[in-house]
């Protein structure tokens, strides 16, 4: 059996292959404030979906140095994991205390997603909460080793034509998940994609080749760039 593709599956999207994780790192708090500063001169507002996970950590930590109107920075999740709100592994937690305890975004602009209500209520709250902030300016996105991106997993529904999905068996802890669905996620002027280490080697082949992973579905056809180091790349040709 033939495994399905998208073709031209990452055509839209500006690939950067860099040496080494800690340039992917720098980069993508470059291209984030790029795209902050042109969004606050054109529109007056930045409205940005995060990407929780261990990649993003590093970029987090960076952004309280770069030149910004914070207080007009509208923050978005594309996921979060159904723990307590104290729990270090909350995608919440971990972007407050990597980046947002020390700016100054107003509290009423950084807009969590309301785990505590169970994963259903969540979704249902937090879909109506962003129906009225797209399109987002930017959304930044990681990808697993599977292929996932947000809490979107292989084999589960994607919510294609929806804003948000309650997850109940995510194939890793904790298995109970709230994400951004694709219509969501793809809901954007831009999107940034990050993927450091050896681990995605195969998840990045497979997208590049265009074989059916939440990661190529979301950014299918959309405007961004794709930045990788060395490792995540591999023998991976790319050619701009």
């Amino acid at each position: 059996m033939t495994t399905p593709v998208i073709p031209d599956a990452t055509e839209s999207l500006v690939w950067e292959v860099l040496p080494a994780a800690a340039d992917v790192t720098h980069a993508a708090a470059a291209v984030i404030e790029h795209s902050a500063r042109e969004a606050l001169a054109l529109r007056g507002n930045f409205r940005i979906v995060l990407a929780g996970g261990r990649t993003p950590i590093d970029v987090y930590r960076l952004l309280p140095a770069i030149e910004t109107e914070w207080t007009k920075w509208e923050i978005f999740f594309g996921d979060e994991r159904c723990l307590p709100a104290t729990d270090p592994e909350r995608n919440s937690r971990m972007v407050f205390d990597a980046w947002l305890a020390g700016v100054p975004v107003p509290p009423h602009r950084i807009h969590v997603i309301p785990v505590e209500l169970g994963p259903d209520s969540a979704a249902t709250r937090y879909a109506e909460l962003i129906a009225r902030y797209t399109p987002f300016d930017l959304v930044v996105l990681g990808v697993g080793e599977d292929g996932h991106t947000a809490s979107l997993f292989p084999g589960l529904a994607l919510n294609e034509a929806g804003w948000c999905l309650a997850v109940f068996d995510a194939p890793k802890p904790p298995a109970t998940r709230v994400s951004l669905g694709a219509g969501a996620l793809r809901a954007t002027r831009d999107v940034l994609v990050i993927a450091v280490g050896a681990s995605k080697q195969s998840a990045i082949h497979d997208w590049r080749a265009g074989r059916v992973l939440p990661i190529t579905r979301v950014t299918a056809g959309l405007q961004g760039r794709v930045l990788v180091d060395a490792a995540a790349m591999g023998e991976c040709a790319v050619s701009r």
